[in-house]
């Protein structure tokens, strides 16, 4: 009979302490190979898709009439690369469906803003030049009169014109008395530009009688005197029940003349605005800029003077 083997200590202890490296290594290598697991899980992870995933299955979910999985926002490009490429692709599309007359709806777009502004520009630019023109024909003018009046009021010459005043009443035996000239520009803001010429002056004349006027000519002949700026005094007479039977005006032969060189920027021209110039009342001439030059001023200051001239000849060029 044969007896069983002792088992031998020593094996056994080296069986065991194999054992034990062989499962720390096989733990080890398990841990590692999870680790590297983990790793790969969380690089392959789409943080933008699982937002975006997120969302449609919140829009899917959502309220009545949004429930269509077709349904999705559009994605926003992250990079400039990308960007360019959608906006290539998009030139592209508009240029392969141009309109009928070749071009886009851009492109005629721009073509009719430069040529708006394009007009503006030139419009802008004769309406600068116009009112340069302005400016200068009134800067001569106003030289000229300056130098023109200073010399009247030393001369104070007689001035050979009749002013009537009513059928029998005429005023006249004229003569200058005194007269200055002044300007008036614009402000900064609006260029500085002279706007304003102001010639006037003072006539006197013989002595006119004492006019009579009855009834209703009472107050219509006094309107009138006002209207053309002649200094006066009126006696009334009245009936016993307060009643303007009759009036005496007693007149005095001063009279007041002015002419005003007014600027019309808006429409290019000149405005002569006169008051008892060549008769009692007012008158208004239209001046081109052009038109004013030395020989309208000549012709101007004759007609200042009652000498004869052209004036109106030399006011009405083009």
């Amino acid at each position: 009979m044969t007896l069983p083997e002792k088992p031998d200590p020593a094996s056994a202890i080296s069986r065991a302490i194999r054992a034990k490296r062989d499962r720390k290594t096989g733990i080890i290598d398990d841990i590692a190979s999870l680790e590297a697991s983990l790793m790969a899980d969380i690089e392959a992870f789409d943080l933008d898709g699982a937002e975006r995933q997120a969302r449609r299955e919140e829009i899917t979910s959502g309220p009545a009439g949004m429930s269509d999985p077709s349904l999705v926002f559009p994605e926003i490009v992250p990079t400039g690369g990308q960007r360019h490429a959608a906006r290539a692709g998009a030139g592209e599309a508009e240029q392969s469906d141009p309109d009928s007359d070749g071009g886009s709806l851009l492109d005629r777009l721009r073509q009719q803003a430069e040529s708006v502004q394009r007009e503006h520009h030139n419009a802008l630019a004769e309406h600068t030049t116009i009112n340069e023109a302005i400016d200068q024909a009134l800067k001569h003018l106003f030289f000229y009169l300056h130098d023109f009046v200073q010399q009247l009021n030393i001369v104070k010459p007689a001035i050979p014109r009749d002013y009537p005043l009513l059928e029998r009443y005429v005023l006249n035996q004229i003569t200058w008395q005194e007269g200055f000239a002044d300007y008036r520009t614009q402000s900064q803001s609006a260029g500085a530009l002279v706007e304003l010429v102001i010639f006037s002056y003072r006539l006197i004349g013989a002595g006119l009688p004492v006019i009579e006027r009855d009834g209703p000519l009472v107050e219509r002949f006094r309107t009138t005197l006002f209207d053309y700026g002649l200094p006066f005094t009126c006696k009334e007479f009245k009936n016993e029940r307060s009643y303007v039977e009759r009036a005496e005006f007693h007149i005095n032969s001063e009279i007041s003349v002015s002419a005003r060189w007014r600027a019309d920027f808006a429409k290019g021209v000149l405005l002569l605005e006169t008051r008892n110039l060549e008769r009692l009342g007012s008158a208004v001439y239209t001046i081109r800029p052009q038109a004013v030059d030395h020989p309208l001023f000549e012709a101007f200051g004759r007609l200042v003077l009652g000498q004869p001239n052209q004036f109106r000849e030399l006011a009405n060029r083009s």
